[in-house]
C-alpha cells in the first residue's frame, strides 16, 4: 500500500473512536467508554473524515448513523484492530513472563551444582516459558552466545571477545582425579606435584580450555602439561580414569560429574590453580527479559548457596 500524507494523518486513536461509536451506538456512550468528552470525540471523527475525504456519518439523522463508506471502513479495519489488540495482549503477557523462550548454554560440569538450582526455581516461577538447555564445551557455548543461538551461558570460559560480556560467579579448583584404589589415595595427605607420575596422566586435547589452563600454569612442571595419551572430552577422560588407564588433572566440578564412588578427587598440595566459571551474555544485543530473569535467579541461588567467587580458598588463578 502506498503511504502518503493522508494515510499518516490517520492513527490508532481515530480507529478506536470510530469502532467505539459503532459498539456503543452513540457518541455520548462511546466518549464515556474512551474516557473523553463528547466534543473531543466529535473532533476526532471530523479529523478522520477529513483524512478519508468522505463522510462516515449521516448527520441528518438523530443520532447520526454510519454511512455505507463508514460501515465498509469499519469492516475492513476490524481485523487489523483485533490483531493489534491480540498482539498487545501477547506482548504484555510476555513482559509478565507468561510466555516466551530461554535458550541456555552450560558446561556439563556446571549443570548440577550451578545451573540446576536456578533452573528449578525459574521453572517453578514461570512454567509457561519454554527452556532449551544446550550443554557442551565452553568455547562452543561462547560462540553460540555471540552468534545469537543462545541467550546466555554458564561456563568456564577464559578468553575475551568484544562480542561477549562476562561476570565471574564461581571458582573451580584444579586437582588430581584418580581411581579409588590408586596409591596416592592412601597417603593420608594431599599429594605433591612431584609425586604424580607423568607417564600415567591422561590429557585433554590441546584446544580444550582445561588443557590451555594447564599449559599456561607457571607452577606446573612441563612433564605434567602434555603427554602421549589425549582425549577429546572430559567424559572420555573420566571414563579412562575410571577404567584404571591413568589419572588426570581436572577441575573439581568436572571430576565429580559422574558422582562415581570409583573416582576420587585429590587436592594437590603445591598446585594453586582454578578455572573461573562465568555467566556469559551478548555484548551487542540486549538481553531479553526472560534471560535477565534467569540470570538474576542464577546469581541469587549462588549467593544463597555460598558458591560465588571467593568462597574457594587457595584457587586464585584464572582459567577455563
Amino acid at each position: 500500500m502506498k503511504i502518503n500524507s493522508q494515510n499518516t494523518n490517520m492513527n490508532l486513536r481515530h480507529l478506536r473512536a470510530l469502532h467505539a461509536i459503532r459498539a456503543e451506538g452513540s457518541f455520548a456512550r462511546a466518549a464515556d467508554r474512551l474516557g473523553v468528552v463528547p466534543s473531543a470525540l466529535t473532533e476526532t471523527i471530523r479529523q478522520l473524515e477529513e483524512s478519508a475525504g468522505v463522510p462516515l456519518f449521516d448527520r441528518r439523522m438523530r443520532p447520526p448513523q454510519l454511512t455505507g463508506a463508514g460501515l465498509e471502513f469499519l469492516d475492513e479495519t476490524r481485523p487489523a484492530l483485533e490483531a493489534l489488540d491480540h498482539a498487545l495482549e501477547r506482548l504484555q503477557e510476555s513482559a509478565d513472563l507468561g510466555r516466551g523462550r530461554l535458550a541456555l548454554g552450560a558446561s556439563p560440569s556446571t549443570i548440577g551444582g550451578l545451573v540446576a538450582p536456578a533452573l528449578r526455581r525459574f521453572r517453578a516461577d514461570h512454567p509457561a516459558i519454554a527452556v532449551r538447555l544446550h550443554d557442551g564445551p565452553a568455547e562452543d557455548l561462547a560462540r553460540m552466545v555471540a552468534d545469537g543461538d543462545l541467550d546466555l551461558a554458564v561456563a568456564g570460559y577464559s578468553s575475551t571477545s568484544p562480542m561477549l560480556e562476562m561476570r565471574e560467579i564461581a571458582c573451580d579448583p584444579i586437582g588430581l582425579v584418580v581411581p579409588v584404589d590408586h596409591p596416592l589415595t592412601r597417603l593420608g595427605r594431599p599429594p605433591r606435584l612431584a609425586e604424580i607420575d607423568p607417564a600415567t596422566l591422561i590429557h585433554l586435547d590441546e584446544g580444550a580450555g582445561t588443557a590451555r589452563l594447564l599449559a599456561d600454569a607457571p607452577d606446573l612442571p612441563p612433564p605434567l602439561k602434555s603427554g602421549p595419551l589425549r582425549v577429546a572430552s572430559t567424559f572420555g577422560q573420566l571414563c579412562l580414569i575410571r577404567a584404571g588407564i591413568g589419572v588426570g588433572l581436572l577441575p573439581q566440578k568436572a571430576a565429580l560429574l559422574f558422582d562415581d564412588p570409583r573416582l576420587v578427587f585429590l587436592k594437590v598440595a603445591d598446585l594453586r590453580l582454578a578455572r573461573r566459571i562465568s555467566l556469559i551474555w551478548p555484548a551487542r544485543r540486549a538481553l531479553s527479559h526472560v534471560a535477565a530473569r534467569f540470570m538474576a535467579l542464577c546469581e541469587a541461588e549462588l549467593t544463597a548457596s555460598g558458591a560465588r567467587t571467593g568462597d574457594h580458598a587457595g584457587t586464585d588463578q584464572p582459567g577455563q
